[in-house]
């Protein structure tokens, strides 16, 4: 599966954001997809994860009540809604392939281009 991040841009604190992950490959419909995302000066850390189904999601305490995932397999597409966002979202964000579930939950393949999200306060 090829994956590919993009929909980023600049928003004040409290706004709101829609990020895309655009799957390619027989099995991107068939893959539990996540988002990660990497702030400056620290390592990539988990956001959220969908199953392939669209049926379980899974969040970060972080970002629990504040940001949405779901998915659209007619078009190959993951998203991630992200609500009353602070500065402290502002990161890169990747989309990756995972396996395992809840604290389990691992990234495997190629990362591909992340788009960046900077939240102003």
């Amino acid at each position: 599966v090829q994956l590919q991040a993009s929909g980023g841009g600049l928003v004040q604190t409290g706004g709101s954001l829609r990020v895309s992950c655009a799957a390619s490959g027989r099995t991107a419909s068939r893959t539990d997809i996540g988002w990660f995302r990497q702030a400056p000066g620290k390592e990539r850390a988990f956001v959220a994860a969908i199953t392939w189904g669209g049926r379980t999601t899974y969040y970060a305490d972080s970002v629990k009540g504040r940001f949405t995932i779901s998915r659209d397999n007619a078009k190959n597409t993951v998203y991630l809604q992200m609500n009353s966002l602070k500065p402290e979202d502002t990161a890169v964000y990747y989309c990756a392939a995972v396996t395992g579930w809840g604290s389990q939950i691992k990234s495997f393949g190629s990362w591909g281009q992340g788009t960046q999200v900077t939240v102003s306060s």
